[in-house]
């Protein structure tokens, strides 16, 4: 059998060439007539990363094809935060991940926006754009101060996932220690989400367990679920002389629901029994959730919201044909009913339709020995406000066939 000159040369004499061209740092592959590789002097690609020495393991040298490879020695630190910068905003990646996909490509921004799409985490982005209205509610408090947020998804599926309702607990949690916390209840009960999300968070989940940013930390779990994870809003409530009762409806596991009522319970004097106080205020914030009030009381009732409201009656009046006196009359009456309806203190109590919650306070009062009263009161519903996109199954069908 004949072999070509090239083919006889002696490894220790390729080895020998090896060692005396330092500045060459890996093999390029050239492709013969037959298919088949071969590796030439002319071949190997210069690089500046460092002087490569081959050991006794010459197989994957004279079997193998290795491409220039860049090291990230080669990509300075500055380049190195503009580049993660880049994929974080075109990927809309946790900042662990946008990181190790570009140390694992070697600094190669594309082949790194590629690693990510193939892990699913580079579709945040998109996936933003799609409506969130399903989610729950979380609430974190204690005996003076209460913070609820709103979490939402796309799916009912998702807002029953553990890894979802686990980040929800653990972002009402870090509202409730916001060092600006005591600021924003006192100027408005509004939490700023914008604050909110750059709080650093400890997540101790199986899948989750760090320490990141709460706004890195949901669109981490946006990117596990395949859906639009969205930090909707949150709200804190906080009494001085008194508590803070909170009822949640449609409540998987403590501390989350679907509707959440929550209302402060002050005392004149401060010292009120807190057992008492509690009893009351869960029956009270049961009532807000299923009541609906608008208004803590008459007198806080908009004079724009009555206005409206006694221009309807008065259409309404006037079709009966009736005396004008007649229709003031009805006006007047059915515009008290509509107060009576919307107004906390006018009530009908849910519990016992027979008094009032005005009544119930007054009660409240003798009991305790003092003036009780609502400080403040809160509903939230997941969803409300979101406008919902309905597709029927066969439109749905028709987008994904293209």
């Amino acid at each position: 059998m004949a072999y070509s000159g090239r083919a006889q040369r002696p490894i220790s004499s390729l080895l020998k060439q090896l060692k005396t061209s330092h500045s060459y740092s890996s093999w390029t592959r050239c492709n013969g007539f037959n298919g088949q590789s071969m590796f030439q002097s002319n071949a190997i690609s210069r690089c500046k990363a460092p002087s490569f020495r081959p050991t006794a393991e010459l197989g994957w040298v004279l079997g193998f094809s290795h491409a220039c490879r860049r090291y990230s020695a080669e990509v300075g630190s500055t380049e190195q935060v503009g580049l993660i910068k880049q994929l974080r905003e075109r990927t809309s990646a946790p900042m662990k991940d946008v990181k190790a996909a570009l140390v694992d490509c070697n600094w190669d921004l594309e082949a790194a926006y590629t690693e990510l799409r193939k892990k699913g985490i580079a579709g945040a982005s998109k996936k933003g754009a799609r409506i969130a209205a399903e989610g729950m509610l979380a609430l974190a408090q204690d005996e003076k101060v209460a913070a609820v947020i709103e979490l939402n998804c796309e799916t009912d599926f998702v807002a029953r996932n553990e890894i979802f309702q686990y980040l929800a607990l653990s972002v009402a949690r870090s509202a409730l220690t916001m060092d600006a916390l005591p600021k924003l209840l006192s100027e408005s009960a509004t939490i700023d989400l914008k604050l909110l999300g750059e709080m650093n968070i400890v997540l101790d989940h199986p899948k989750l367990t760090r320490e990141i940013t709460v706004q890195d930390a949901i669109m981490e779990v946006a990117a596990i679920m395949g859906e639009n994870v969205k930090l909707r809003r949150g709200f804190a409530l906080s009494s001085a002389n008194g508590i803070v009762s909170s009822y949640l409806h449609t409540s998987p596991q403590p501390g989350l629901g679907r509707i959440a009522g929550l209302l402060t319970l002050e005392s004149e004097n401060g010292g009120a029994p807190t057992e008492v106080l509690q009893r009351v205020g869960s029956n009270l914030a049961m009532h807000v959730v299923a009541a609906r009030p608008l208004f803590l009381s008459r007198d806080h009732v908009a004079t724009k919201t009555l206005e409206a409201e006694r221009d309807i009656l008065k259409t309404q009046a006037a079709a009966s044909g009736k005396p004008q006196a007649a229709i003031e009359k009805m006006v007047e009456g059915r515009l008290r009913k509509f107060v009576e309806e919307i107004a906390l203190l006018e009530q009908k109590f849910v519990m016992n339709d027979k008094v009032n919650v005005k009544s119930v306070l007054e009660d409240l009062s003798k009991e305790v020995g003092q003036q009780i009263k609502v400080g403040s009161f809160l509903r939230v519903e997941v969803g409300e406000g979101i406008q919902r996109q309905e597709n029927s199954f066969a439109s749905e069908v028709a987008a994904q066939v293209g």
